[in-house]
């Protein structure tokens, strides 16, 4: 008989063949992730700045704002993973959890950036709610949405492909999110009306792509094994896929040196380079090459091994990041935005190599239990991601908040002072570099992990 942790184990997911996917299917999957980009950008960009500076909400309770919904949503997206789990189980596809998700957020999207009256006190307690229940509608789609690349097809090239169409649309939707969202607020009249403007035409749009993924993914069959396992038994068998937890453990720094990095780019760009319409200049030099770059990296990945472009790529961007800082102090904008594209194409592989090792974790681990618990993994793992998105806006309002930054109403604004225009411009640059740099060991652990499951028991996990 062959065990499950034998070379020879059959996984739920691997258990037939396929054709290759067609563009059809592919552009069908990835389209989604023009919705999700949209709502993993916005917030980040300007929700921070839209507490601060047009509601006079101040740094700190800002601060609160922003990571108290997410840390509720650290907890509910595992449920939701083992939830979409047995959803597969009962009638083989996640469709429903996905369609709930689409439907809601556009709505919930929209009533964070309308808050209504004149108080600071209301407006942070109407945008925290309201963050709060759009987290939890993302994370209704989020979830399942990420663990179905491990049925997209039983083939590592196929998922490979699905992952490469999903990261291209992704920063499409983060290149359409950041270049359109803060035009939308100049042209609707800044202050308020702008900012709600954008919130129902930027909703409007992540909604439309969302709806149209679901719609598109609907045969997409999910296998997760004879039987769903309750939340805490999924938590219980997943702890044994240690090169999961090491990849994610990297991810999750990242993640984090991304946020911080979103989070300062409009008090960069407005009180270091004098000109807050640059933050969408910057958002589009750092994604429009990302875009171009998603072919590239996958190439490098197959030809010099995905986890050493990895390691190559954060480096670099780590390097780019703090180089960031003398070109911002001399306000020097033609160096930031050349430094900002450098940045871009670097973050296309901290999105497509990560997002293309995670479903070969999840196949290893189905050698290993005997059950496919994508849901599962895909929870935790859009937990950390949504965790860490979240307190990057959290970690630079306490920058702010330490540094002295004064908050004001969009009608009244205020000079800084110099230690506040030193934190924020340090924010921006040293501490995301630092995460970056925090992310290589785990990377080098992950590489370890992976070489020892592929000698010693035949698991297929990409290194």
């Amino acid at each position: 008989m062959t065990s499950p942790h034998s070379s020879g184990a059959t996984s739920p997911l691997s258990s037939e063949v396929t054709s290759p996917l067609s563009r059809g299917r592919l552009l069908g999957y990835g389209i989604g992730s023009v919705g999700t980009g949209i709502f993993s950008a916005v917030p980040g960009l300007l929700l921070l700045y839209y507490l601060t500076d047009v509601l006079g909400v101040s740094a700190a309770v800002a601060a609160v704002v922003l990571v108290l919904p997410k840390a509720w949503d650290v907890v509910l997206n595992p449920v939701v993973g083992a939830a979409s789990d047995r959803e597969a189980v009962r009638t083989g596809h996640r469709t429903r959890l996905l369609l709930v998700g689409a439907l809601a957020l556009p709505v919930l999207f929209a009533a964070m950036f309308a808050v209504p009256g004149d108080s600071p006190s209301v407006a942070a307690a109407w945008a925290g709610l309201a963050f709060l229940l759009a987290a939890s509608a993302f994370a209704c789609f989020q979830v399942p949405y990420v663990a179905l690349p491990a049925e997209i097809s039983p083939e590592p090239d196929q998922r490979g492909r699905a992952m490469a169409w999903r990261v291209v649309c992704l920063t499409l939707g983060i290149l359409l999110a950041g270049g359109l969202a803060p035009v939308l607020v100049d042209v609707a009249g800044d202050g308020r009306g702008g900012y709600a403007v954008m919130g129902v035409v930027i909703g409007a749009l992540l909604g439309a792509a969302m709806v149209a993924s679901v719609l598109a993914t609907r045969w997409i069959r999910a296998r997760p094994g004879p039987r769903p396992l309750g939340l805490a038994a999924a938590l219980r068998t997943a702890r044994g896929n240690r090169p999961f937890f090491a990849l994610l453990g990297a991810f999750v720094a990242q993640s984090l040196a991304v946020a911080v990095m979103l989070a300062g780019a409009p008090y960069v760009a407005t009180y270091r380079l004098d000109d807050y319409g640059l933050t969408s200049t910057m958002f589009v030099c750092m994604v429009a090459p990302s875009a171009v770059a998603v072919p590239l990296w996958r190439t490098l990945a197959r030809r010099f091994g995905t986890v050493r472009c990895y390691v190559a790529s954060v480096v670099a961007f780590a390097i780019a990041a703090a180089a960031l800082y003398p070109a911002i102090v001399a306000g020097s904008t033609v160096a930031v935005l050349v430094l900002t594209a450098v940045i871009g194409l670097c973050y296309a592989a901290t999105q497509l190599l990560p997002l293309s090792l995670l479903p070969e974790t999840v196949h290893a681990d189905a050698e290993r239990t005997g059950h496919a618990q994508s849901g599962a993994f895909t929870g935790l793992w859009t937990a950390a991601e949504t965790g860490a998105l979240a307190l990057g806006p959290g970690v630079f309002a306490v920058i702010l908040a330490v540094t002295s930054f004064r908050s004001a109403d969009f009608d009244e604004p205020v000079s800084q002072p110099e230690s506040a225009l030193t934190g924020l411009s340090a924010g921006f640059t040293f501490v995301p570099a630092a995460l970056l740099a925090a992310s290589v060991p785990l990377l080098l652990v992950y590489r370890r992990l992976a070489a020892a499951h592929r000698s010693g028991k035949g698991e297929h996990v990409a290194a």
